[in-house]
């Protein structure tokens, strides 16, 4: 039986002032996977993002997250049905200690989850504890990702948005954070939507994917797929991509 679908993005158009962003957009994430979005910098990955979670708006088309009707819903209630975001540029509290940034993500959920959470992330993220107290600012490239990734997960959602998490980070961070994707969607069923430059290591995780130019999806298929596609390769592997 196919699973259910999670996230369902159809005919969607959103504009950044006078500027069309997203040209009739149709994506879906089913329950339990992990779906890539990938694309060059400025092709509308990150708009698309931000345009499920509320700001911009759709101008046209329908989302749907969960079976219910999103398109137009408030911000606050698109996170509460049970998506968290880790944004690009990870924009986590910087004045407040690690631990404060990871009790602001459990603000939507059950106060009685709160210690088991924080140990779910903790061992996700050792590092994290041993910094615990130390202001987010503080905190490496690295280290900031893995809170911003965190502080998501502390919402318990049913869908995780992340966007560009390789971003700027070295080699080897990256790694460990795609492995640990990769470790909630296996170990815990977590359904991840995750926007990408780094086509390589996207693609390697991810069950399908989606290649986006100028706000229009061009190419779909499973993650392999796009990997072995010669144009795939071409666009986003060559030149030291990997």
């Amino acid at each position: 039986m196919a699973a259910a679908t999670m996230l369902s993005i159809n005919g969607v158009t959103a504009f950044y002032g006078k500027i069309q962003a997203l040209r009739g957009v149709d994506i879906d994430v089913r329950q339990n996977e992990i779906v890539t979005l990938i694309g060059a910098n400025g092709a509308g990955k990150s708009t698309l993002m931000m345009t499920v979670c509320g700001t911009p708006r759709a101008r046209e088309g329908e989302i749907r997250f969960d079976g219910r009707d999103i398109t137009r819903a408030p911000t606050h209630e698109i996170m509460r049905m049970g998506i968290a975001q880790a944004p690009e540029g990870r924009r986590i509290f910087p004045r407040m200690t690690v631990l404060e940034n990871l009790q602001m993500g459990a603000g939507l959920t059950d106060p009685e989850h709160f210690d088991d959470d924080l140990d779910r992330v903790y061992t996700l993220f050792p590092v994290l504890k041993e910094r615990s107290g130390q202001r987010g600012g503080t905190l490496s490239g690295g280290e900031q990702q893995m809170l911003a990734i965190a502080r998501a997960l502390m919402g318990r959602p049913k869908l995780l948005l992340l966007d560009e998490p390789s971003l700027g980070l070295a080699p080897m961070i990256v790694k460990q954070i795609f492995s640990v994707i990769g470790e909630l969607n296996e170990g815990e069923g977590l359904t991840v939507f995750l926007v990408e430059q780094n086509a390589y290591h996207a693609l390697r995780l991810a069950h399908r994917g989606y290649v986006m130019v100028n706000g229009r999806i061009t190419m779909t298929g499973t993650g392999e797929e796009l990997l072995s596609k010669e144009e795939v390769r071409a666009a986003y592997l060559e030149g030291g991509h990997h």
